[in-house]
C-alpha cells in the first residue's frame, strides 16, 4: 500500500503511482487497462493537478464506465491518494462488523477492495518507514460456510468468490419426477398390455396366459434456463454460469440460453467437464457480455426458434433477469405469455429481490410479473440453495382451457 506525499507526487511518480492505483481498481473488479491509464494522464496533464476535486473528476471520467462503480472508487481514492486516517479505517475493519437499516451496502462494498489492496506485489521502499505496512490477513482468511452461503456475489473478495465457486460444483437441483403418456412395465400396473400378453402366451405355448401389466413412465422434466448477462446483471450471471455448469453436467435435458442484445445458446459449451474451460467456452460465444438489454426482442426470438423444440414435455423454466429492459417493456408482456403457457412452471429469479423496499416500478418488471408462478431472489449462494427446495415442492399448474 502506497501513501503518496505531495513532494513525490510531484517529482515524476504520478505515472506510477496512477499506474498503480489503476492496478487496485482492476483487482476490485473495475475493468481498466493500459488505455485508460494513458488517457488519464494525458487528462491530468490538461487538468492539472492543484486542485484536488479537479484530480478526483478527472481520474473518474476515465476509469469509471458505470456510475454504480463509483462507491468502489471513491473508497480506493480515499484510501490511496493520502488518506490520513488509513491505519484507523483498516483497524476498524478487523473488528466485528455491526450493521442497522443504513450503512451496510457501502461497508460490504469495500471488502473486494480491500482483497485488491492487500494483494498487490511489494514495492522497493526504504526500509525506515515500516509503519506504512498495514495486515489485513484476519478479515481475508475468517469465512465460515454459513456465513458465505448469505454473502452477496457481488460483494465477495476473489478469495471468497473462489471457495463459493467451489460450492457451486457441488450444488444439484433435483426436479420430481412427472408422469408421461409412454407406458412402461410394471408387474403392480392397473394397465394390461394385450400386445406384450399375446406375445407372452405364445412362449408358453398358449397353455397359459400371464397378464403383462403397464404403468405411466415417469421422467425428470427438461429444465430450460434464460439468464440475463447485461451489464446490470453481469456479477450474479457469472457465478450463475458456474451453478448451471453443475446442473447440465449432472443431468440430461437441460438447456441454457443467455441474453443481452441477442438471444445466445450455450448448452454445447456449458457440457465440458472442466468448468474453466467451459467457461471459457462460453465467453467466446456470447458476443455481448455486459452490454444492454432487450428482454422482449430475445424473448420472441426464443419463442419463434427454440420453445417447441425445448419446452416440450413438461418443462421447467427459470428466468434470470432484473427486468431491466432498454425498450421500457415494449413486447414484453406478449412473450412472457406465450412462455408462461408453453412450461410447466416459469420462475423468475431476480438480484433485485434482496432489497427489502424493492417495488415493480420499471415497465419491464410490470409486464412480466403476470406470468410468473414463483418470483425469488438469486444473489448469493443461499437463493441458489432455496431454488432447488422450492422446484422440488412446486406443483404444475391447472390445465388451462382454451375456447
Amino acid at each position: 500500500m502506497l501513501l503518496i506525499p505531495e513532494a513525490e507526487a510531484g517529482a515524476g511518480k504520478l505515472a506510477e503511482n496512477v499506474m498503480h492505483f489503476a492496478r487496485i481498481l482492476r483487482g476490485a473488479g473495475l475493468r481498466v487497462g493500459p488505455d485508460r491509464v494513458i488517457d488519464c494522464m494525458k487528462a491530468i496533464e490538461l487538468a492539472g493537478t492543484a486542485r484536488r476535486d479537479d484530480f478526483y473528476w478527472t481520474m473518474s471520467a476515465i476509469f469509471l464506465s458505470r456510475e454504480e462503480q463509483r462507491p468502489i472508487f471513491d473508497q480506493a481514492f480515499q484510501i490511496f491518494w493520502r488518506d490520513p486516517k488509513l491505519l484507523e479505517k483498516m483497524m476498524q475493519a478487523l473488528l466485528p462488523a455491526t450493521y442497522g437499516k443504513t450503512g451496510k451496502e457501502e461497508e460490504e462494498q469495500s471488502q473486494r477492495l480491500t482483497d485488491s489492496l492487500f494483494n498487490q506485489p511489494k514495492r522497493d521502499e526504504p526500509e525506515e518507514q515500516p509503519e506504512q505496512r498495514v495486515e489485513l490477513d484476519a478479515k481475508l482468511t475468517f469465512s465460515s460456510r454459513e456465513v458465505l452461503q448469505r454473502m452477496d456475489f457481488d460483494t465477495m473478495s476473489s478469495s471468497e468468490l473462489e471457495e463459493a465457486k467451489k460450492m457451486l460444483a457441488q450444488l444439484r437441483l433435483p426436479l420430481p419426477e412427472v408422469r408421461t403418456r409412454r407406458q412402461t412395465p410394471d408387474p403392480r400396473g392397473a394397465r394390461v398390455d394385450l400386445r406384450a400378453t399375446l406375445r407372452a402366451s405364445l412362449r408358453e405355448g398358449g397353455a397359459m396366459i400371464p397378464l403383462v401389466r403397464t404403468a405411466p413412465k415417469k421422467l425428470h422434466p427438461p429444465l430450460v434456463v434464460l439468464c440475463d448477462i447485461s451489464g446490470s446483471m453481469n456479477p450474479y450471471a457469472r457465478m450463475f454460469l458456474h451453478f448451471l455448469h453443475a446442473i447440465t453436467n449432472d443431468r440430461d435435458r437441460v438447456s441454457v440460453f443467455v441474453f443481452g442484445t441477442r438471444l445466445t445458446n450455450v448448452t454445447r459449451q456449458l457440457k465440458h467437464r472442466d468448468v474453466d474451460v467451459a467457461m471459457a467456452r462460453v465467453a467466446d460465444a456470447i458476443k455481448d457480455w455486459s452490454g444492454g438489454t432487450r428482454i422482449g426482442t430475445c424473448l420472441h426470438d426464443f419463442n419463434w426458434n427454440w420453445a417447441r423444440r425445448v419446452l416440450g414435455q413438461n418443462a421447467c423454466l427459470l428466468l434470470v433477469t432484473d427486468g431491466l429492459d432498454r425498450e421500457a417493456g415494449e413486447g414484453l408482456s406478449e412473450e412472457m405469455e406465450r412462455l408462461h403457457m408453453a412450461c410447466r412452471y416459469l420462475i423468475w429469479m431476480n438480484p433485485l429481490l434482496r432489497y427489502e423496499k424493492f417495488e415493480a416500478k420499471p415497465a419491464g418488471v410490470r409486464a412480466m410479473l403476470p406470468y410468473v408462478d414463483r418470483f425469488l431472489p438469486v444473489h448469493n449462494l443461499k437463493s441458489l440453495i432455496d431454488l432447488a427446495r422450492v422446484m422440488r415442492e412446486s406443483p404444475a399448474r391447472p390445465p388451462q382451457r382454451t375456447h
